[in-house]
C-alpha cells in the first residue's frame, strides 16, 4: 500500500485518531509539517490519499504554502486520489474546488451534535444512521459547498459540517480526529479565546473536558465510519 500524505498546519493540531486508525489497518502514512517549514510536494506520485488537518490560520490568509496545497488538492481530485479534510482541511478543499470560506454566523467551540442532511449521500459514509451524532468543533469560519459536492451533515450553529464529492472525497468542518490529549492541549492554548467569546456555540473549558472518555469514544465511532469508507478508495 502506498502511503497517505498528511498535512499538519499547526504543531498542536496533529492527526490524532486519524493515524491511530491508519496504523490499525496497516496503512502507511507520511507527515508534511507545514508548521515546521516542510515543502509542499510537487506531485502525488507514490501517494495513495491526501489528508488535511486543522489550523488556526484562515484559508484566505496570504501564506506561501496555501496556493501549492490548493493545487495539490485539485490534482488529487482530478486523479481520483481520495482527499479528506478536517476543519481547516475541509476549508482548503472547498476553496481549491471552487467554494469560498468566510465567517460562520457563530463561533463554535466544544462538543455538539451533527445531523444528517442527505440520507442517500450519507449512507456510504455513515450507514443507515438517522440520529444526530456527537462531534467536536473549534472554528470561527466555514466553507460554502464546492460545485458538485453534496452536504451530508449540519449542526445547530453551522449549516455546512460535511460534504462529499464523487463518493471518494470528504471535507468536514468538525473535528472527528480528536483525542483526550489533543482536547486538553487545545483547551490550554485556547483558554483565552474561549473566555473572550460570547457566542452561544462556545462552551467553557470545564464543559468541554467533562465526560471526556465517554464523549471521545462516541466521537471515534463517528470517525471509524467516515475513515472506513474513505480508505476504500485509496490508490494501491
Amino acid at each position: 500500500m502506498l502511503p497517505v500524505l498528511i498535512f499538519r498546519h499547526s504543531p498542536t493540531e496533529g492527526p490524532g485518531y486519524f493515524t491511530t486508525f491508519l496504523d490499525r489497518h496497516g496503512i502507511p502514512w507520511r507527515l508534511v509539517r507545514i508548521d515546521a517549514g516542510d515543502a509542499v510536494p510537487e506531485s502525488l506520485n507514490g501517494i495513495s490519499g491526501v489528508c488535511l488537518m486543522g489550523g488556526h490560520m484562515s484559508v484566505n490568509d496570504d501564506l506561501p504554502w496555501i496556493p501549492p496545497v490548493l493545487a495539490l488538492i485539485r490534482e488529487a481530485v482530478a486523479s481520483d486520489i481520495p482527499v479528506i479534510g478536517h476543519c481547516l482541511g475541509g476549508q482548503l478543499m472547498a476553496r481549491a474546488l471552487g467554494g469560498s470560506v468566510g465567517a460562520n454566523p457563530e463561533k463554535e467551540i466544544g462538543w455538539g451534535e451533527v445531523r444528517i442532511t442527505d440520507a442517500d449521500a450519507a449512507r456510504a459514509w455513515l450507514g443507515d444512521a438517522t440520529q444526530p451524532m456527537l462531534a467536536f468543533h473549534w472554528h470561527g469560519e466555514t466553507f460554502s459547498l464546492p460545485p458538485g459536492a453534496t452536504r451530508i451533515l449540519d449542526s445547530a450553529f453551522c449549516a455546512n459540517q460535511a460534504y462529499v464529492l464523487n463518493d471518494r472525497h470528504i471535507g468536514m468542518q468538525c473535528h472527528v480526529e480528536m483525542t483526550p490529549e489533543l482536547i486538553a492541549s487545545w483547551c490550554d492554548s485556547g483558554a483565552a479565546e474561549i473566555a473572550a467569546s460570547d457566542s452561544p456555540g462556545v462552551q467553557s473549558v470545564a464543559a468541554i473536558q467533562s465526560d471526556m472518555p465517554v464523549r471521545t469514544a462516541q466521537l471515534h465511532q463517528l470517525a471509524d465510519k467516515i475513515y472506513s469508507r474513505w480508505i476504500q478508495g485509496l490508490r494501491k
